[in-house]
């Protein structure tokens, strides 16, 4: 119990956090480290698919490329173990903690790399990357809750934009070994690709042991005097200081103002909570978990995961560039370089302004793409030679290249919106009662989507399929469009507040009037306070009500 636990307060909304410190920019940028390996396993898959030595392996000696069935199974498969394992983290980070629930991921992800490293045919290496998945979805849905609660209000955009930035890293990093290992004659040429990602997950999974919990963790847990420690960590401050006991005591208090309008009596009412509520009201449960989910499947409805996992076959189909590891290589390096100019605009401008100009600016390349490739680019090739040597080229190959062009603008776009924005808004909309799950539900659907589109990908543009070639991009731009009209009516604006404050901006305006709205109390002064001090039996009654649901 409690015992003479006393902690200050403050009724002024500004006070509430200790000032920011470079130990906590370092903490936050570690956890990010996590994105690596996400972005990785999700990018060297697209350099393997095209590997000679990988394709007859799969195929048989004769073959030159996967079959669609193939291909869609490999790459999709990764997906598939992410959606579960999203969903599973979600009750494990409630059980065991955010950052030890990320380590175990690191260890499954481990043991589904070194199956996919040991496989000498199809059913290994699915059977590897379907467990390697489960971790990546430990991972991708828990990273993000753990940053979201340690990170300080007033960075915590940028920061968590640094999960993007390291996708992006552990893509450009797959692309570059997938051109160093593309033209190997051994089963190097899959192995070393695949193989590196043990080294990501081992680093993260040790540098975690030496991380503090989430402090918010702590709270719901009822563990008072742990969560001054680990807020004492983050902050850099002494326990005692009045900036550690004013932001503990606002977590404490807005925990206790939660918990009553959100009671949880069990593990299916932990769940069912995250469902409650009215459709039309804007601090529902349930709009907060609709705006959670569908804002990752928005993210991938943008037709990003359709550059980065079939650039490669999909140039090829053209005969008008010479080297499409390279083009594939130069992609992701805008992703990569372009992310950062985020961590400025997020905490500058917002990140309902950017979700907005971000997808009317992917709709705009999208639609220009898909209409110079079925007039005179991508859809217009003719063949050279006869038989076995018979080549397929471009008709006009500027075209081409202009719509190159404009898809590295698309991706610039992309990067310094919907990338991080998404990922930073879904760590941010949850109340602490159903945060855990409020994430995990949200990467789960970027997942699921991620696995559906992997998978009717290659049905839409495999020339023995589909083979929709530019017309595909019509079908990624309408998607932008939908992105756009969302944006504009369901986002709102949590740019600057805590994640206590977010709560009550969304019970108290809508999204269009939310970039508006300022805090006016801090829920210490309004819940239980006096004298400057937090009522003793509000701190009691958190740790006596301490749930693990």
């Amino acid at each position: 119990m409690a015992g003479g636990i006393t902690l200050a307060t403050t009724s002024d909304v500004n006070f509430i956090e200790a000032p920011v410190t470079w130990k906590a920019y370092l903490i936050c940028a570690f956890a990010s480290f996590g994105g690596v390996f996400f972005g990785y396993d999700s990018g060297y898959i697209n350099g393997v698919t095209g590997s000679k030595v990988f394709i007859q392996i799969i195929e048989g000696p004769t073959a030159t490329a996967l079959t669609g069935p193939h291909q869609s199974l490999i790459v999709s498969i990764l997906s598939a173990g992410t959606f579960f394992g999203a969903i599973i983290a979600g009750d494990c980070a409630e059980l065991i903690g955010r950052r030890i629930t990320i380590i175990i991921g690191c260890l499954i992800y481990m043991t589904g790399v070194i199956l996919q490293v040991a496989s000498q045919g199809l059913g290994l290496l699915v059977a590897g990357r379907l467990i390697a998945g489960l971790g990546v979805g430990f991972e991708s849905a828990i990273v993000i809750l753990y940053m979201s609660e340690i990170c300080p209000r007033k960075v915590r955009g940028a920061l968590v934009a640094g999960y993007q930035f390291a996708i992006t890293i552990g893509l450009l990093l797959a692309s570059i070994v997938d051109y160093f290992t593309e033209n190997r004659p051994d089963t190097g040429s899959y192995r070393i690709p695949i193989g590196i990602q043990f080294l990501f997950g081992l680093v993260l999974g040790i540098g975690l042991i030496f991380l503090p919990e989430s402090p918010r963790y702590f709270v719901k847990r009822g563990k008072i005097e742990k969560a001054r420690e680990s807020l004492s960590r983050l902050r850099g401050q002494p326990g005692t200081s009045e900036y550690i006991e004013t932001e503990l005591s606002e977590i404490i208090a807005n925990e206790e103002y939660e918990r009553a309008l959100i009671p949880t009596t069990g593990w299916v009412s932990g769940w069912a909570n995250c469902f409650k509520g009215s459709l039309w009201k804007s601090n529902s449960n349930l709009r907060k978990t609709i705006l959670g989910t569908s804002l990752q499947m928005m993210q991938q409805w943008t037709g990003i995961n359709f550059i980065f996992y079939y650039s490669t076959p999909f140039l090829q189909s053209t005969g008008a560039i010479s080297n499409t590891f390279l083009i594939s290589l130069i992609f992701n390096l805008i992703d990569t370089v372009c992310t950062p100019i985020s961590f400025y605009t997020m905490e500058k401008f917002g990140r309902r302004v950017l979700l907005i100009w971000g997808a009317f600016g992917m709709l705009s390349c999208q639609f220009i793409i898909a209409i110079v490739g079925v007039t005179v680019g991508f859809n217009k090739t003719h063949t050279i030679g006869t038989g076995p040597t018979a080549t397929t080229v471009a008709d006009n190959t500027a075209a081409v290249n202009a719509q190159i062009a404009f898809i590295a603008i698309y991706i610039f776009f992309f990067a310094a919106s919907w990338g991080p924005g998404a990922w930073i808004v879904i760590g941010e909309i949850f109340p602490l009662p159903i945060r855990a799950r409020g994430v995990a539900l949200s990467t789960a659907s970027n997942w699921l989507w991620n696995t559906i589109i992997a998978v009717i990908t290659p049905y839409m543009v495999n020339q023995d399929e589909g083979n929709l070639k530019s017309a595909v991009f019509f079908i990624w731009g309408g998607l932008c469009t939908a992105a756009f009209i969302y944006s504009y009516f369901l986002v709102p604006e949590t740019k600057g507040l805590s994640l206590e404050q977010v709560d009550k901006m969304m019970e108290e305006t809508t999204p269009r009037t939310s970039a508006k709205w300022v805090p006016h109390e801090t829920f210490a002064s309004q819940i239980a306070a006096s004298h400057g001090k937090l009522d003793e039996k509000v701190i009691m009654d958190v740790e006596r009500k301490a749930s693990i649901f």
